[in-house]
């Protein structure tokens, strides 16, 4: 049985990871890698998998890093090859596994990824058309889009299917994003062999958010011979949720009262949502003064209408306003923009609240809201999500002074805030206590008993989805309180388990 790590190895996007066994070939996510022109060109080319044979993919969530790519599958011939076997769960091989939440979301993103892609690529062509170069191609198009959405099957939480010929896969709320699953694949290899167990943690939320339950491990028998965990804030943890909020009032009352328009990058799905509560609590406790808020994504939009569909997902604080009659994804003040004339025509306007995808600023339109004012020492930008290297948004926190924005070179003079309270990734206490029950449900079970032909030890763990430095930091952690040693996998790189 052997592990393969294609995407999220010393990077923070890109998931993808491939498991052979004698008898199945599976993929557990397929996200774009985001930061640069180095990322783009990885993403245009396929790893190095065998797409034909292989049987299933199973999805964690729907955030682009994470499931982004999937539109290329079709025109890899996915699941076209013979052999596997495999969808004991009754949709055959080549399905894409995800739960209800997680599929509805990829409906939403993939679509939008592939219109912002041609916008991009519009823009870019017009632009090397002038110089004499050979215009670029989009990564996909809608066709794609719709193929792979055809290929979608249902994995409800806690609900074991036999997704391939000897792998059962079992989800968890992850607590991430609506729909978002930690991974656990229980694996056969035949009749006479004892069961392994590989848990992907995914990206694992933290713990008190008010619109999402908190993250799940694992916690029925078997225990796990092998844990992937994520580590994007495995060096640090964040400010606590309080002080966070009272920072937020404070930036934006000040930028109010001195007629500043305030840039936020926010993912559409997920942050933008948790944005929404939390400016709609400040309203209702009087810290925030009125002033207009735009939610200036036509993605964040429908991800808002959708979270709505999906409530019986929501956390006590969320459900305690809905019982009042108060809808928690809504307040005075609030206005979405839907069409592209709209969003310029905010260009104009000054004391207002621009909240806009995408969350890094490597596209949407953020970008040209950054162009028409980050210029301007007035203006107020407020970064309060993860900032991947390479990216625009990571440049900007980094404190460039001088940057490209869609072609145009330009000063940064406005007042630039971080808010790391507002992440939807554990810091790395939350990351240590969610692997810790993983590990000592492999130390403890029953009673330390092993399973036949299984020694009791801890599961053989490996670090993804964090830079270098996070890594080793949360590794550091580990071996310290589990004396666990965690491997630092490579892109490319193959571990036999």
């Amino acid at each position: 049985m052997h592990l393969s790590f294609y995407g999220a190895a010393g990077e923070v996007t890109g998931s993808c990871y491939h498991l052979q066994t004698s008898r199945a070939s599976i993929l557990i996510d397929f996200g774009l890698h985001q930061g640069g022109p180095g990322p783009e060109r990885r993403n245009r080319r396929l790893p190095p998998i065998d797409f034909k044979r292989l049987d299933a993919v199973v999805l964690s969530h729907a955030h682009l890093d994470h499931c982004g790519r999937l539109p290329l599958l079709p025109g890899a011939s996915f699941g076209a090859g013979g052999g596997g076997g495999g969808g004991g769960g009754g949709g055959g091989r080549g399905r894409i596994w995800a739960t209800p939440g997680t599929i509805a979301l990829c409906d939403i993103m993939l679509r939008d990824a592939a219109a912002v892609q041609q916008i991009q690529i519009t823009d870019d062509s017009r632009r090397r058309t002038r110089l004499g170069r050979i215009p670029p191609a989009p990564l996909y198009g809608l066709p794609e889009v719709e193929a792979v959405l055809t290929l979608f099957s249902p994995l409800n939480y806690r609900q074991p299917i036999e997704v391939a010929d000897g792998v059962t896969a079992i989800t968890h709320d992850a607590g991430h994003l609506i729909g978002s699953a930690s991974i656990e694949l229980r694996i056969k290899e035949d009749r006479s062999s004892a069961e392994r167990v590989l848990v992907f943690s995914a990206d694992i939320g933290e713990r008190g958010s008010p619109l999402l339950e908190d993250p799940a491990p694992p916690l029925a028998p078997p225990p796990a011979d092998t844990l992937i965990l994520e580590s994007t804030y495995g060096d640090r943890n964040h400010k606590p949720l309080d002080q966070t909020l009272d920072e937020f009032a404070r930036i934006l009352n000040d930028a109010r009262a001195s007629g500043g328009k305030i840039l936020i990058p926010s993912f559409a799905v997920g942050r933008t949502q948790q944005l929404i509560y939390h400016l709609g609590e400040l309203h209702r406790a009087g810290k925030l003064k009125p002033i207009p808020i735009y939610i200036d994504s036509p993605m964040a939009r429908a991800a808002t209408a959708l979270y709505a569909n999906f409530d019986n997902l929501f956390d006590e604080p969320a459900h305690n306003l809905a019982r009042a009659g108060i809808d928690p994804l809504h307040f005075k003040g609030l206005r979405f923009v839907a069409t592209s004339a709209e969003s310029r025509a905010l260009n104009d306007a000054d004391g207002i609240v621009v909240i806009a995808a995408s969350g890094m600023c490597t596209g949407g339109r953020i970008l040209h809201h950054i162009k028409h004012n980050i210029w301007n020492p007035a203006t107020h930008m407020i970064f309060v999500g993860f900032q991947g290297r390479g990216t625009l948004g990571r440049r900007i926190v980094d404190g460039d002074k001088r940057i490209t924005v869609l072609g145009t070179p330009m000063a940064v003079k406005a007042q630039i805030h971080t808010l790391g309270g507002f992440s939807a990734h554990a810091g790395q206490t939350g990351l240590l206590e969610w692997a810790g029950q993983v590990i000592r449900g492999a130390n403890d079970h029953g009673g330390g008993a092993a399973r036949p032909g299984v020694a009791a030890s801890p599961p053989r763990t490996f670090l993804t989805h964090g830079e270098d430095g996070p890594r080793a930091a949360l590794a550091a952690a580990l071996s310290q309180r589990y004396r666990v040693n965690a491997h630092l996998p490579v892109w490319g790189e193959t571990v036999e388990l």
